[in-house]
């Protein structure tokens, strides 16, 4: 009998282990083992090391506003959390509305979906994905529209990522992926049918910069979509909660500094851009977007041991826990900016390149 009841309880312990460390809030989208976390292309040694010279860009604010930093400011962050968001979110680095009866998969797939939908490109379309990360939108869009995707990232261990999920994805044929700074990138003018960019211009230091780059590889009369992070309408610079709040989240994600709503279209337009559409996709009759952040915290803590065990054993580099703790707080600096209603990270413009373009 205590042979049973020992063989019991051990099982129950191993099933334990096994739901706690494999089953609790996994990513939903498989692609990297809490094992095989890294710093990205920061050898394992200098992880801890960079992690302090991330938060140095805020120790020295000003350097955070000059365009020849931040390149190096956005890609030491990447490089640092790329793996953390593969493993305990997925390979599509953004949010979207929660949708009654679907999943969180589905609602992001929706969200990416209706990117390409709003740009309306035929199938064999050549587009751009400003601010790709490691591909995920680029993928779903590529399988929904048929359209060539070629996508940009600052950070080199991004680019091998999400080509080796193209590849996984059989996707290698309609989507590319390259290394470069969507302020100065490697494409010809005119050279797009369409663009888009998922919650990645919020990187630039200038978001009139980014926009008229954009806008020169794009073909006359073609469509671009962006869905940007702000501060809504309800923001208010003397509260100092509100401040709070949206300095955790500029902190937190590499931001060199939230753009207020109001700006963005007359932005589009300064460049050259017509604005056919503007439209904060997180006002209601949308669902909470931070409700997964909120649900996701039981998992959190799960990670977070599983980090802490892994890098006092050797397996995870040394400054793993400091960066996935900088990420816990920052979901809940996100959660209250979302609750608020004071931060949203799909405010959508659509613009279009007009037939005739300004640079004649």
């Amino acid at each position: 009998m205590d042979s049973v009841a020992l063989y019991c309880t051990a099982a129950l312990v191993a099933g334990g282990i096994y739901w706690f460390v494999c089953v609790l809030g996994p990513a939903e989208r498989k692609g990297k083992r809490a094992l095989d976390l890294s710093g990205g292309s920061i050898s394992a040694e200098n992880v801890k090391d960079n992690y302090n010279e991330y938060w140095s860009f805020f120790r020295k604010p000003k350097e955070i506003e000059t365009a020849e930093r931040v390149p190096d400011f956005v890609d030491t962050f990447y490089n640092l959390v790329t793996d953390i968001y593969e493993w305990g979110w997925g390979q599509s680095f953004h949010f979207s509305p929660s949708i009654p009866g679907k999943s969180d998969k589905d609602a992001t797939r929706i969200h990416e979906e209706m990117a390409v939908d709003l740009i309306k490109v035929k199938p064999g379309a050549k587009i751009l994905d400003a601010g790709c990360g490691v591909g995920g939108p680029m993928r779903a869009i590529a399988a929904h529209s048929k359209a060539h995707v070629t996508g940009i990232t600052i950070n080199d261990y991004q680019v091998k990522r999400a080509k080796l999920h193209n590849k996984k994805a059989g996707l290698e044929s309609l989507c590319d992926v390259v290394c470069g700074n969507f302020l100065k990138m490697p494409f010809d003018d005119d050279s797009f049918d369409g663009a888009y960019s998922i919650e990645a211009t919020c990187h630039a230091p200038k978001l009139e910069e980014v926009y008229a780059e954009i806008y020169r590889v794009m073909k006359p009369g073609s469509l671009y979509v962006s869905y940007e992070w702000v501060t809504t309408d309800k923001y208010r610079d003397d509260d100092e909660e509100h401040k709070e709040v949206i300095q955790g989240i500029e902190r937190g994600d590499a931001l060199p500094g939230l753009r207020s709503y109001s700006d963005i279209a007359a932005t589009a337009r300064k460049v050259g851009f017509e604005v056919v559409e503007e439209k904060d996709l997180a006002k209601p009759p949308a669902k909470p977007w931070w409700d997964r952040l909120k649900m996701g915290r039981i998992a959190y803590w799960r990670n977070h041991i599983v980090v802490v065990v892994l890098s006092a054993i050797g397996i995870a580099p040394k400054g793993t826990v400091d960066v996935h703790e900088m990420l816990f707080k920052t979901a809940d600096y996100l959660s209250r900016g979302g609750e608020t209603g004071i931060f949203s990270p799909m405010h959508m413009i659509l613009c279009r390149k007009p037939e005739k373009a300004s640079s004649e």
